[in-house]
């Protein structure tokens, strides 16, 4: 079995430590400890403390955000000539992240912990360059305009902001609904949990534009 080289280790381990707390509080002599390397490593691989959180980011959201469009081009592949279908997009869309979130544990399920940290209080520059890279999604806005053709351009984008905004709340404020609803949500089912999601989504875009 292959050992793990040092760059990953470095990786892995300051994903779970960014993770768990704020970017600010973690040095990098935390994590070359707990990781077992010395910072001559850090320097080697990444140069900096904003070089190494950059690369966290970078190495699992690649793998995501691939994972999506394989989703997405299988759809399309089945559907033909025609137009993929409007929950088979918003599956592809949304379903790897929840399923990521739902694997206690492992290096994905950390990675989106590691997301919604950088959202709350990350470097400014890692939050302008998760705004900045939307490129992944520009396949899916495409695909929701063919299937949604009677919807302006503007509102597709509306719709799949509000889509994806529904996504992040249910990764990051799931347990929240354990209290809201008492305890009689099921929040174990993870394919539930996405048709779920999926189903609110198909609603929004199907629904009448309201604005002009």
């Amino acid at each position: 079995m292959r050992r793990p080289d040092t760059k990953e280790i470095i990786l892995d381990t300051a994903e779970r430590l960014f993770a768990k707390r704020s970017f600010s509080s973690v040095s990098l002599r935390e994590i070359t400890a707990e990781a077992g390397v010395n910072l001559a490593a850090v320097n080697y691989h990444f140069g900096s403390k904003d070089a190494l959180l950059l690369a966290v980011f970078r190495r699992r959201a690649v793998d995501l955000n691939r994972e999506r469009l394989n989703l997405l081009r299988e759809a399309e592949a089945r559907a033909g000539d025609e137009p993929a279908p409007l929950c088979e997009i918003i599956h592809a869309l949304v379903c790897p992240p929840i399923r990521w979130t739902q694997q206690p544990g492992s290096g994905q399920s950390v990675f989106i912990q590691f997301m919604g940290r950088v959202r709350t209080d990350g470097t400014p520059e890692m939050r302008n360059l998760m705004d900045r890279e939307v490129g992944h999604l520009h396949p899916f806005a495409d695909s929701l305009a063919r299937t949604q053709s009677g919807l302006p351009r503007p509102e597709i984008f509306w719709r799949l902001h509000f889509t994806l905004a529904l996504m992040h709340y249910t990764i990051t404020d799931l347990r929240r609904l354990d209290a809201i609803s008492g305890g009689i949500c099921d929040l174990t089912d993870t394919e539930a949990l996405i048709a779920r999601i999926v189903g609110f989504a198909v609603a929004g875009f199907e629904a009448p534009v309201t604005v002009s």
